[in-house]
């Protein structure tokens, strides 16, 4: 055994390499966050033939499909917010807010 390196002789060469892959590693896991998650069993098995077919995993497609529901979010808070906006700011139709005609008078038969 005195003719073979010991584990501790080696790690000094190989640790630039592996420094340089756990900080890229870390800045990865800084941006990102675990959630347990729980799923039946039949969607998860149909979830899991998905992301083999489509070459990723079912964290890619959670986050593709997660990016997509908070954008559609945003979308229709701006359209709402938009809508209200254009209502309030609606043109006078020369009533000054008081209908000129009645209810009955609409539905005359």
């Amino acid at each position: 055994m005195a003719g073979r390196r010991s584990p501790r002789r080696l790690a000094p060469r190989t640790r630039p390499k592996r420094l340089t892959y756990l900080r890229a590693t870390l800045v990865y896991v800084a941006d990102t966050q675990n959630v347990t998650l729980s799923l039946p069993r039949d969607l998860l098995k149909r979830v899991k033939r998905v992301a083999v077919e489509r070459d990723t995993s079912i964290s890619a497609l959670l986050t593709e499909a997660l990016i997509r529901l908070a954008g559609e979010d945003r979308r229709y808070t701006a359209a709402r917010k938009r809508a209200l906006a254009a209502m309030r700011s609606a043109p006078s139709l020369g009533t000054g807010g008081h209908p000129a005609w009645s209810r009955d008078e609409l539905h005359e038969r």
